[in-house]
């Protein structure tokens, strides 16, 4: 089981390199306030994550599905119009993550002791 001790800075790093392509303008909110602004103009929505474990849990599959299960079961809350949230969800189907990508992204929440 993978330790929820991750930074929000750590988080932030990590929340740029996976959703980087998503061209959606939306955000995260950390369980510090650290807002993380992603896509192109000011976000549609906002995803708050409260607690590292929960960033954790969906760092492990970045998957729309991942992230409406979350929501339903009120891990996550979702700032802002839900239509918006459809259409990043949308945008988010095409991310796709190399076998490359999904490793680094392992390595980095497994990694100790990095703000």
């Amino acid at each position: 089981m993978l330790s929820p001790q991750v930074s929000s800075r750590r988080a932030t790093v990590i929340l740029r390199r996976v959703f980087h392509e998503v061209p959606t303008a939306f955000a995260f909110r950390l369980w510090d306030g650290t807002l993380v602004p992603l896509g192109n103009g000011p976000p549609l929505v906002t995803a708050v994550i409260r607690q590292p474990a929960a960033f954790m849990r969906l760092m492990r599959d970045p998957s729309p599905l991942n992230f409406a299960e979350a929501y339903v079961e009120e891990i996550i809350d979702i700032e802002g119009d839900l239509s918006a949230a459809i259409k990043v969800a949308d945008a988010m189907e095409d991310l796709q993550l190399s076998w490359r990508d999904r490793l680094r992204l392992l390595v980095d929440l497994w990694r100790p002791g990095i703000g």
